[in-house]
């Protein structure tokens, strides 16, 4: 069996893991907890920052601010795969913009709404009208591509890039990012610190000064740290891979398949890796991430698979064995069941992939925003 990686020992040595075994789970004995609640609700505290403490890796981010946008009428702008490590991200300064993408469906962004997509998922952003799609020009200014549309009057600013996880490629706390992350501070006073953020990145660039394109990429870095530190810090109980990650029983099982998801893992072979016995390992995973371990393994398969078809041109077969599917027939069966698209839908996204009932659930409000 090869060692975990740096990471995973690191986070096997945290509080998260000392807190199971003094509440009794994870070594298959009864929780005995002694005390009042709120002496768990502390103990509960420090986990999760303790968790956050493993996961510094993925804080280590650069960011690239590519597109400086203002948009009028009906328009719409595609953005290809952002590739392996490299998140995508929009800033919406005005107006309102939808971003569509295949197998997941349409979300409305509105201004004061700052968008990270973790895996680089292939996108298209529109205009939230409808009507004939007007021409988009582009023009460089301090390295930063300034786009608008052509006899429109602008309605909807934004500003677009990609940012790279300074991390190994390979690092697989990466897949336990959710498909996107959303932070909508419009009208919202504990927002107040990115607005600031969003507002000084806007007024660099606009400002057009030498050394502005750097200026407003430390801030959109400071910007994308907090936002990453205040997600995982809020989800690390909602999230199933992360609250599994915060028990040094499941931690080991989740991280050893993270790292060799081609392997045909099996209860025993998970259960050996976490040091515990099947039915305390069932149990774990039952109370820490709400599923049994193999349904886990195969649900983990398919997201960690839809991740790199919209984030990678890797080639679809390649990334069926990666992950542990039989072949591409099997991965394109499993694609189309859960997501109802082909993998090769999922690759890139052209302008107006979406079907017009898609659409029309954002026009409608039906969409989950």
């Amino acid at each position: 069996m090869s060692s975990l990686p740096y990471y995973g020992v690191s986070l096997l040595s945290l509080t998260a893991g000392n807190m199971a075994r003094d509440l009794g789970v994870g070594d298959g004995g009864t929780a005995q907890v002694c005390g009042h609640a709120d002496q768990k609700e502390v103990l509960m505290s420090e986990a999760v920052g303790d968790l956050i403490e493993a996961m510094v890796p993925l804080l280590r981010v650069k960011p690239e601010i590519e597109d400086f946008c203002r948009f009028g009428g009906s328009w719409e702008s595609a953005h290809a795969p952002g590739g392996r490590r490299w998140a995508q991200f929009h800033i919406i300064t005005r107006g309102i913009c939808v971003l569509e993408r295949p197998g997941l469906g349409a979300m409305m962004l509105c201004a004061g709404d700052i968008l990270l997509l973790p895996h680089g998922d292939s996108h298209v952003v529109r205009s939230y009208a409808k009507g004939p799609v007007h021409q988009i020009t582009s023009d460089y200014r301090n390295g930063v591509r300034d786009k608008s549309t052509v006899d429109s009057e602008m309605d909807t600013e934004l500003l677009c890039g990609r940012l790279l996880f300074d991390t190994a490629e390979d690092n697989p706390l990466l897949a336990a990012l959710p498909d996107e992350i959303v932070i909508r501070t419009a009208d919202q006073p504990l927002m107040e610190r990115f607005r600031r953020l969003m507002l000084d990145i806007r007024d660099e660039l606009d400002s057009g000064k030498p050394g502005s394109n750097m200026i407003a990429g430390d801030f959109a870095r400071a910007l994308f740290v907090m936002m990453l530190r205040d997600h995982l810090s809020a989800e690390a109980d909602s999230n199933s891979t992360l609250s599994l990650l915060r028990d040094r029983t499941t931690a080991r099982a989740v991280l050893a398949v993270l790292g060799d998801l081609a392997r045909e893992w099996t209860l025993d072979d998970m259960a050996a890796t976490a040091m515990t016995s099947r039915a305390t390992l069932v149990r774990s995973f039952r109370k820490y991430g709400g599923a049994a371990p193999m349904k886990f393994v195969s649900e983990l398969r398919l997201a960690v698979a839809r991740q790199r078809l919209a984030g990678t041109i890797d080639p679809i077969a390649r990334i069926a064995a990666d992950v542990g599917y039989s072949s591409e027939g099997a991965l394109s069966k499993a694609i189309l069941r859960r997501y109802g698209v082909r993998p090769g839908r999922l690759r890139f996204s052209e302008p107006g992939s979406l079907n017009e009932g898609a659409r029309e659930q954002v026009r409608t409000g039906e969409e989950t925003l």
